[in-house]
C-alpha cells in the first residue's frame, strides 16, 4: 500500500483544466473560483503595460502561426523579428559550447548579431566564494551566471537565451538580466538535456529513484 503525504490540492491535482475550456464546474479547491479580484485586476493592468502588453501579443502570435510547425528555435526568432530585436544574448554552459556555436550560427544566418558569454567566464575558483573545496574536484573555475547578466546587460542585447544553465545558476542569471529571457536548452546529462524524460518514465523505470513511497508499496 502506498504512504499517502496530506497536501494543499493545487491546479495540479485539477481534472478538469476549466480554466482554459470554461464548460464545466470547477473544483472546491480552484483558485479562480477563490480568488480576489484586486489580484486578478492587478495582473490584467500590468499587461496592458507597453512592452509587456507587446510581449503577451507576440508570444500569442508565434503559439499561433507556428502551433506544432515551428522548433524552439524558430520560435525564438520569430519572436524576436515580431518585438523587433536583433541583438541575441546567449549565456551558455561551457559543456554545451557546440550547441551555443550552432545557435549562433543559426542566429547570424538570419540576420541577427550573437553576443555570448560562458558561464565560466573570469575563471573564479569556486572556494575563493566559499564554494566546499571538493566541488573542485568536477572543476575548479565557479560558474558566473551574475556576471553573464552582467555582461550581456552591458552589451544592451534586445533578448537573452539560456542554453544549458545549471539548476540555481539560471535562477540568477533570471534575476539580474535586464533583458527579457527565454530558454533553449535545459541540461541534464542523464537524459541528453531532455529533463522530460524522467517525467515520462516517473511511472515506470524512474519509479523507484524518484518515487520513494514506491519502494514501500506492497
Amino acid at each position: 500500500m502506498t504512504k499517502e503525504h496530506s497536501h494543499t490540492p493545487t491546479c495540479v491535482d485539477c481534472g478538469t483544466q476549466n480554466c482554459k475550456f470554461k464548460d464545466r464546474t470547477y473544483p472546491d479547491f480552484c483558485p479562480t473560483t477563490h480568488l480576489e479580484q484586486e489580484d486578478a485586476d492587478w495582473a490584467l493592468e500590468r499587461y496592458n503595460e507597453s512592452c509587456n502588453h507587446e510581449v503577451m501579443v507576440a508570444s500569442a502570435e508565434v503559439e499561433f502561426e507556428g502551433y506544432c510547425q515551428l522548433t524552439r528555435v524558430e520560435e525564438i526568432m520569430t519572436f524576436a523579428r515580431k518585438m523587433g530585436y536583433t541583438k541575441i544574448g546567449i549565456a551558455n554552459c561551457i559543456g554545451l559550447i557546440n550547441e551555443a556555436r550552432i545557435f549562433a550560427r543559426i542566429l547570424r544566418a538570419n540576420s541577427f548579431e550573437a553576443y555570448s558569454v560562458i558561464c565560466k567566464v573570469a575563471g573564479v575558483p569556486k572556494s575563493s566564494v566559499g564554494i566546499p573545496k571538493e566541488c573542485e574536484t568536477i572543476g575548479a573555475a565557479m560558474c558566473n551566471p551574475i556576471l553573464q547578466a552582467r555582461l550581456l546587460n552591458r552589451a544592451h542585447t534586445d533578448l537573452n537565451v539560456v542554453i544549458g544553465l545549471c539548476v540555481g545558476h539560471d535562477s540568477l542569471f533570471y534575476k539580474y538580466s535586464d533583458a527579457y529571457v527565454t530558454t533553449l536548452v535545459t541540461k541534464d546529462r542523464v537524459t541528453g538535456h531532455n529533463p522530460a524524460a524522467a517525467l515520462y518514465t516517473a511511472n515506470s523505470y524512474y519509479r523507484k529513484k524518484l518515487m520513494p513511497e514506491s519502494k514501500s508499496s506492497k
